[in-house]
């Protein structure tokens, strides 16, 4: 494939996905749009992504940067928002998309999504990215859904808040303190959206993508407090307390830092379900955290 267009190339996998593509093949053309173009050329994009100033949001606009395309990347969601916000971006983007594909001629398409993805629990998250999937699902396209647990990283907003959070008190006061999630690092995500690009037959397959270990909430805030030289007792807090927590935090300025959505989709596990295909189907042996996370988080 020559031409990919690589919707949320600017985030966080985005980017290691860009730099991956570009460097196991030089020949490729990745088109990354983006709605802050001055921003996004200073993250250091390799030489082979052409910046576009755009709109995904503008269906004219989405099936303009998907014409010409062999493939598309859909790495674009949100984990805070109301009900419409995650509607806007799980689903009637997906639903543009496949509108722009189907109306250009582009058949391939890999989205990644999220595991423990359920119409039927109440989480806005977890709804919308299982209505998302559906929409791909019932499109007729060549679709490949990925579906990864947290993913830490370099440059990761998981286990570096509470490496940063963990400097700032003698204690932790967490909710869902035993949710559980089996994390996987950015660049075997990346990876497997390099394989299933280059594989056709992972067409119409959903992959869950995980490491090896399952770990408790309360246990990564504490293994990330250690690697950085942090590590404080993790008071694990009632309910009631943990939704009293998330419901002042959601109301802060800026990004919040937990809402209570997420409290509603920890609630169910964020762990490989072992029913669908994974990492090792794809030829990729999962990083394990604790041969990476201390290499970023010790200082």
């Amino acid at each position: 494939m020559k031409n990919i267009l690589v919707l949320g190339g600017t985030g966080f996998v985005g980017r290691s996905l860009c730099t991956l593509i570009s460097s196991s093949d030089a020949a490729t053309t990745i088109t990354v749009p983006t709605r802050r173009l001055s921003g996004a050329m200073r993250l250091g994009m390799p030489p082979s992504v052409n910046l576009a100033s755009a709109d995904v949001h503008d269906r004219v606009q989405l099936a303009k940067l998907v014409e010409g395309s062999d493939a598309v990347v859909n790495l674009i969601a949100i984990l805070h928002g109301t009900e419409a916000q995650f509607a806007r971006v799980h689903i009637e983007l997906v639903r543009g998309l496949v509108e722009a594909c189907q109306s250009t001629g582009v058949r391939r398409l890999v989205h990644v999504s999220a595991l423990g993805v359920d119409s039927a629990k109440p989480s806005h998250y977890l709804r919308s990215k299982a209505a998302g999937e559906a929409v791909l699902n019932g499109s007729g396209l060549d679709v490949t859904i990925l579906r990864p647990s947290v993913i830490f990283g370099e440059r990761d907003r998981f286990l570096n808040l509470f490496a940063r959070l963990s400097a700032l008190a003698p204690f932790f006061p967490l909710a869902c303190a035993d949710a559980r999630f089996q994390p996987v690092w950015v660049e075997d995500v990346a990876r497997a959206v390099v394989v299933c690009l280059a594989r056709d037959e992972t067409a119409g397959q959903t992959f869950e993508c995980a490491g090896p270990e399952v770990f408790t909430l309360a246990e990564l805030v504490k293994l990330a407090g250690r690697w950085s030289g942090h590590e404080r007792p993790v008071l694990a807090l009632p309910d009631v307390l943990g939704t009293l927590q998330a419901a002042v935090m959601e109301r802060l300025p800026g990004e919040p830092l937990m809402s209570r959505d997420n409290l509603q989709s920890m609630q169910t596990p964020n762990v490989a379900s072992g029913r669908l295909a994974t990492l090792m189907d794809l030829g990729i042996h999962a990083a394990a955290l604790e041969t990476v996370g201390p290499s970023y988080l010790w200082h």
